[in-house]
């Protein structure tokens, strides 16, 4: 899952970025809201973490052309201000939630899930595909009731395929998700990830889940 924080403290900047990069998400990062909104128009995020008090642009002005733009992407706003009537205006703006500083890093991982998990109108981080299941909170993978160890990338790019099962992603969309602007590895990437996860998910097993679809990228079903 990749995500966006958008944050002009540089200390709390890297902090968040370090944390999130311990949770297993791949994230960009950006200290003010016009280098916000460039990174927005070149990318797709699962969430944005963006603090309101920003030089230049501020936050609600990057939200509202955001979502002038027709952009569902979660928005978790993070500000100082705890008035009802701060929390009101980002909500009306269209944040998805608020968080007040100082907050507990726990609680910002919980609101980010909740988040996500309404994106894909699903009510649980568990995720099941004929004999497969993911659990996504846990990061613990069953095949035919058997454990399956992942990196942490592959277990990225499943999740992210699990929870777009029967949809085909293409290698550039499964890249952009995994990846940030930092990446610096081949072009063959996601193709050498996605014979990683055959080779653990599918060989052995039936019926295959991974499947290839010639010229265009990758899905994982069940096919009947």
């Amino acid at each position: 899952m990749r995500l966006l924080v958008v944050e002009d403290e540089p200390e709390l900047n890297h902090l968040l970025v370090k944390q999130l990069q311990a949770a297993h998400y791949s994230v960009d990062s950006c200290l003010n809201g016009t280098d916000a909104l460039d990174y927005l128009c070149c990318a797709e995020y699962d969430a944005i973490v963006l603090d309101i008090m920003l030089p230049g642009i501020n936050g609600l002005e990057v939200l509202r052309e955001l979502r002038g733009k027709g952009s569902k992407t979660p928005v978790l706003l993070l500000t100082a201000r705890d008035r009802i009537e701060d929390r009101v205006t980002g909500l009306d703006a269209g944040a998805d939630d608020y968080l007040v500083k100082p907050f507990a890093f726990d609680e910002l991982l919980a609101r980010l899930r909740v988040m996500i998990r309404r994106t894909s109108d699903s009510t649980s981080d568990v995720f099941t595909v004929a004999d497969l299941t993911v659990d996504c909170t846990a990061r613990t993978v069953k095949r035919g009731g058997k454990a399956v160890s992942l990196s942490s990338k592959e277990f990225a790019i499943l999740e992210y395929m699990i929870r777009n099962s029967g949809v085909v992603l293409s290698r550039e969309k499964i890249s952009h998700h995994i990846w940030n602007y930092d990446y610096e590895g081949g072009s063959n990437v996601v193709d050498v990830y996605i014979r990683y996860l055959r080779k653990k998910l599918d060989d052995g097993f039936e019926p295959k889940l991974i499947h290839t679809v010639r010229g265009v990228g990758y899905v994982l079903r069940e096919e009947t």
